[in-house]
């Protein structure tokens, strides 16, 4: 059982092969995730409102997403481990480095995501000059959902796209070796796909990116919230828990998944 690394997502880009990636907050579900054939296991700050009952994400604390994370870690062998970086755990350089070494050596990421474009590109640069690796966030950004004025479809607009596309390059440039796309249209989010090196993980961005990310909960329809229009049960017909996870990574895949009902245009 080879381990995943960037390298080896790089290569699954430059050959064509579907990324598989979905949210874990625990042992069992990453250990489950994993053995459905997940490629990627994103510790969510999503755990703020799918396991603590939040509206949000912004509650989340970094002491959350540390633990949260090592339980995770504990439990997987052939996976990446990404954890996202709290609501305003990076405010500053040297804040956002003592929160991202906390996630990995007190959590055991292999890697780190932090939201938004131009506003973090000195942060990006800063952490992977040391040694950090860093995936980066576009569109729909959920710690930014007040300022978004809600969770809204992002770079529907000319002038947005363009935007949105040169902050993918600059992310890239700055270091970052992993970006994913939240409510993106699909033209847009193919295109940025197109225009990077680095490996492209949709969620809510259509079939064209690299990869797909989506909630445990929504793949298994338990989510307390309202199963949104970019995501899928997959449990109907399943018979198990790791049967719709597995039915959600060879959908993925074979690119069956996500389908037009789940795609903005």
């Amino acid at each position: 059982m080879n381990k995943i690394t960037i390298t080896t997502l790089e290569r699954m880009k430059g050959a064509g092969e579907k990324i598989v990636a979905i949210t874990a907050y625990d042992a069992s579900f990453a250990r489950l995730c994993e053995n459905a054939g997940v490629d990627l296991l994103l510790v969510g700050d999503s755990l703020g409102m799918v396991v603590q009952g939040h509206d949000s994400t912004l509650p989340v604390t970094v002491d959350h997403m540390v633990y949260h994370t090592a339980c995770v870690v504990r439990a997987t062998e052939r996976a990446l481990v990404v954890a996202d970086m709290p609501f305003m755990a990076y405010a500053t350089t040297d804040q956002a480095l003592a929160t991202a070494a906390r996630l990995m050596k007190e959590g055991g990421a292999q890697m780190v995501k932090l939201e938004g474009g131009v506003p973090q590109l000195e942060t990006v640069r800063y952490l992977t000059e040391r040694g950090i690796p860093v995936c980066g966030h576009l569109g729909l950004t959920p710690q930014s959902v007040h300022q978004l004025g809600g969770y809204r479809v992002q770079g529907r607009e000319q002038d947005a796209a363009t935007a949105m596309l040169e902050e993918a390059v600059a992310l890239q440039q700055a270091g970052a070796q992993l970006l994913v796309l939240e409510c993106v249209p699909q033209r847009l989010a193919t295109e940025i796909s197109n225009n990077l090196d680095i490996p492209v993980i949709g969620i809510g961005a259509g079939v064209g990116t690299d990869g797909q990310v989506l909630v445990l909960y929504d793949v298994i329809g338990i989510s307390v919230n309202r199963i949104p229009k970019f995501a899928h049960d997959f449990m109907p017909g399943a018979g198990s828990i790791e049967g719709a996870v597995q039915a959600y990574v060879s959908a993925v895949r074979e690119g069956t998944f996500p389908g037009q009902e789940h795609t903005f245009e």
